[in-house]
């Protein structure tokens, strides 16, 4: 019995799963919000008491970066290790990863119906391939090709510095400097960076937020809010601020498809993508995604998918901790 575990900054998913040569069969999953505990050692042990299951084998996924077996998460105030998740689960080892290392071990698990193609490609491309997931932070892994198989690997690369491409966003980037002083991606293309895209559209006079919207952001999730009201097409500033929150999505996930040269594809992985595939289906987002000038004709010719299973990850850990042989 496999412990599988994804952790992010909203909400932590774990899952136990059976594994028979290859395949992955779903035994029980619960989903903990993050915030309302201390750390993971917590949400594991009340997991695994629920469960009346003590598992043979545990990878967690973890939204932040993993070094010697430990990960200081980059969007919760937790500190995570291996040894001491090992002690609670009374395995030898559990296994600490990327949560978008965990995504792209789940790609392999995915049937055709789990993702939405955002573009059509002649042939059957292989070669590299990316990850890139926006939620309450921004994720990023690869996936190198031998010639045989991919080999995965993690970074960091939603936390690099964010590169304007035209006025508006010049302005985006001064306006979200005197907030932060270093401006990441992850400012602008999560949860929180669609805040505040909206907030600095608001601020700079391209539009007004009308009062019962305010109310919405005030009392939930203010991100959800925002996007409701521009799919629902009842808020003009929303609209504005979501197809900003689009286009620059798209131009760092075509920025990560050139550095990894992600020929066999580029997925979109995490929260926000599947809850937004009506814009992203539409033109804005390809065309943001392939405007690189002169490398245009390759990134046309990359496949762009939109993972919608949102177990990906969970069955990925599974994967993994198969793979380099976790557990006992």
């Amino acid at each position: 019995m496999i412990l599988a575990g994804d952790i992010g900054g909203t909400n932590a998913r774990l899952a136990l799963f059976e594994a028979t040569n290859g395949t992955f069969r779903l035994v029980s999953a619960s989903v903990f919000p993050s915030r309302e505990y201390s750390g993971l050692d917590e949400i594991v042990s009340k997991f695994v008491e629920s469960s009346s299951v003590r598992p043979d084998a545990a990878c967690f996924g973890v939204a932040g970066p993993v070094r010697g077996g430990r990960v200081e998460a980059s969007n919760l105030p937790w500190i995570v290790e291996s040894t001491r998740l090992a002690d609670e689960l009374h395995i030898q080892r559990a296994l600490l990863i990327n949560d978008l290392e965990a995504n792209a071990w789940g790609i392999a698990t995915l049937a055709p119906s789990d993702v939405v193609c955002l573009n059509q490609v002649k042939g059957n491309p292989v070669g590299n391939q990316a990850v890139i997931a926006a939620g309450t932070g921004l994720g990023e892994a690869g996936m190198y090709w031998d010639g045989e198989k991919h080999h995965i690997f993690a970074c960091e690369g939603g936390h690099s510095d964010f590169a304007p491409r035209n006025d508006l966003e010049i302005d985006l980037l001064r306006y979200l400097t005197a907030h932060y002083g270093h401006v990441s991606w992850e400012r602008v293309v999560s949860g929180p960076g669609l805040v505040n895209v909206f907030h600095f559209l608001r601020d700079t006079g391209h539009g007004k937020e009308p009062k019962w919207l305010s109310e919405e952001m005030l009392h939930g999730d203010p991100a959800a809010a925002i996007s409701r009201a521009a799919l629902d097409g009842k808020c003009p500033l929303s609209e504005r601020a979501l197809d900003l929150f689009i286009s620059v999505y798209a131009a760092e996930a075509g920025n990560l498809a050139l550095k990894l040269m992600a020929t066999g594809g580029v997925y979109l992985g995490g929260g926000i993508a599947p809850k937004m595939l009506p814009k992203l289906a539409g033109p804005l987002f390809m065309q943001a995604f392939a405007g690189k000038g002169r490398m245009q004709r390759l990134l046309e010719a990359m496949p762009v998918k939109v993972i919608t299973n949102d177990k990906t990850a969970l069955m990925g850990a599974a994967r993994c901790a198969v793979a380099k042989g976790a557990g006992s």
